[in-house]
């Protein structure tokens, strides 16, 4: 094998790949990256016994093959390489990597020892890869992060017709985001694709997420056991959690309470500014007027208080108050002008939505107000 490429593509393709790798595994091989040279194109792939990832860029081939070789080694020469082209060669039973007055060797691991990627999944249909990033990111920061309970570890991705449903809670926090998707046809019966309620490891799906972004549609494809994502030379699979997040259809019925909306851009800010003298688990109070919100962080003589324009409609007064940093990962995932707040009363839910269409909602708990 032998094949010359940028050493800036080189370095992209293989922190894409790498990223599957596993910190430790019994079998060696794990730890390696497959590279693949053919017809002008370089194939990097990983896996474990998770998820795999798979990228193909171009690349001047001068002599087809295929190499495995540590894929956290190789990935830490990429990054120190110098501009412009790169030539990667076996030579024996090394691989090199030359590039300018640079050559580095690395040691090829056995192909034969390596096992199967694994096959993509049944393709269901289109997503936008840029909204699909957005909608995974602004409902991430509520997954759990306890491995002793790994269902609310996972995001939970629901298909019902042309859309899709992605939520995750860590039992104190509770985000939902809905988008449009374009469904497929079963290529059997030519029926639409069936409804679908899984849960994806919440780290996988985000890095998933992220790299789809700016590639265009992407291909979701799912099976009983893992989901997969195609898009602009990209392929990626990724096994799913065991169970089912709580649903939050009874959650988010709050039934009658009040609404209190105010711009959500100041807000965060004034949250950042007052939660600098909240310790530990000291939460930011919200007192709603029909014209105001007071923000108070604090206790004795460390306080901080801002007042911003607000309308509240229901009682004379309400007052909240939440975990600074629930509160403005909420804030800072909801992109809307306006920020809507539908409260129930202290130390009860709060949901916060986008506006009245309400794409994206935030549920959290509100705790005990300042005394």
């Amino acid at each position: 094998m032998e094949f010359r490429i940028d050493s800036s593509v080189l370095a992209d393709a293989v922190a894409w790949a790498a990223r599957v790798l596993p910190a430790r595994s019994p079998m060696p091989v794990l730890g390696g990256l497959l590279l693949d040279a053919a017809d002008g194109r370089l194939r990097v792939s990983g896996l474990d016994h998770e998820a795999s990832a798979r990228i193909e860029v171009e690349a001047d081939t001068d002599v087809e093959g295929r190499a495995l070789v540590l894929g956290r080694r190789l990935l830490d020469i990429c990054k120190v390489l110098p501009r412009g082209r790169t030539q990667l060669a076996v030579e024996g039973s090394r691989l090199t990597v030359t590039s300018g007055d640079a050559r580095f060797g690395l040691s090829l691991l056995p192909l034969d020892d390596y096992p199967a990627p694994p096959e993509l999944p049944e393709i269901r249909g289109l997503v936008n890869g840029d909204a699909f990033a957005t909608a995974v990111g602004q409902v991430a920061v509520a997954a759990g992060r306890d491995d002793s309970l790994p269902v609310l570890t996972g995001i939970r991705l629901a298909l019902d017709g042309a859309v899709m449903t992605l939520a995750a809670t860590d039992r104190y926090r509770y985000a939902v985001r809905t988008l449009e998707w374009q469904p497929g046809t079963d290529s059997g019966t030519g029926a639409a694709s069936p409804a679908a309620d899984v849960v994806v490891p919440a780290r996988r799906l985000t890095e998933i997420a992220r790299s789809l972004a700016g590639t265009g549609p992407a291909r979701l494809a799912l099976d009983v056991g893992s989901i997969g994502f195609e898009s602009a030379g990209l392929r990626t699979t990724t096994r799913l959690l065991d169970g089912r997040l709580p649903r939050h259809d009874k959650l988010f019925a709050l039934g009658e309470h009040a609404l209190a909306t105010t711009e959500r851009a100041p807000l965060t800010e004034a949250v950042k500014r007052v939660a600098v003298v909240a310790e530990g688990d000291s939460p930011v109070q919200l007192t709603f007027t029909p014209t105001s919100i007071h923000l108070q962080a604090g206790y004795e003589d460390d306080v901080a208080s801002q007042h911003l324009p607000a309308t509240l409609a229901g009682p004379d007064t309400l007052t909240v108050a939440f975990n600074p940093n629930y509160l403005l990962d909420a804030l800072t995932t909801l992109d809307a002008p306006e920020i809507h707040f539908h409260l129930l009363g202290p130390g009860q839910r709060a949901l916060l939505t986008d506006g009245p269409t309400a794409t994206h909602r935030h549920l959290l708990m509100s705790v005990k107000p300042l005394v």
